[in-house]
């Protein structure tokens, strides 16, 4: 099984995350930051990747950005070395008055494109500029190529909302098993 736990301690937070990439998608997410853990709920959800994710901290920006560290080492440390997956995934994604798409490359080259577009300083508890920071230090510590670009939408908390549940179809094809693929899924043979 793809399973893999991290437990990240440093002198601002407290983050245990642990994954199960052939779950069903449950999610057990508690960091005190509501609409974060909603979005790493719906993540969960849509990718059918369980996570158990608990974290605490000093500063919301500090959490936000070591859960994002934390959990993207967890499906890292669970992918291992990438062998036999598809790779690469993509998905459009309708909320509402939004429309997201992602695609996503788990090639272990970190890099992000996000256009969250949101037009205010934050959603629910969070500022909006952690949002962006936790995509970004997820792509980072996955070793992942990761855009999210939100087409259109009036909502904030529905184009973000689209965006992390196109991220997570995302994910969920990247990281499936191709029985036909023998070894790493690159030329160069490596990842």
């Amino acid at each position: 099984m793809r399973k893999a736990k991290i437990v990240r301690k440093t002198k601002e937070t407290s983050i245990t995350a642990e994954v199960n990439i052939d779950g069903i998608g449950d999610a057990k997410v508690k960091t005190g930051i509501k609409f974060l853990d909603h979005m790493v709920a719906s993540l969960a959800k849509h990718s059918m990747i369980d996570i158990k994710l608990q974290g605490n901290g000093d500063l919301v920006h500090h959490l936000v950005e070591d859960v994002g560290i934390s959990l993207g080492e967890a499906l890292d440390k669970a992918l291992g070395n990438r062998a036999g997956i598809a790779r690469f995934g993509s998905a459009y994604v309708p909320m509402d008055d939004s429309l997201a798409y992602a695609a996503i490359d788990l090639v272990k080259r970190p890099y992000s494109v996000l256009e969250l577009k949101i037009d205010k300083d934050g959603i629910e508890d969070i500022p909006a500029e952690d949002i962006y920071h936790f995509l970004q230090s997820l792509a980072t510590s996955l070793q992942a190529n990761i855009h999210v670009i939100v087409q259109y939408g009036q909502n904030d908390h529905h184009k973000v909302e689209a965006g992390f549940k196109a991220l997570a179809l995302s994910l969920r094809q990247a990281c499936t098993v191709d029985a036909r693929r023998k070894g790493l899924p690159s030329l160069k043979g490596k990842m």
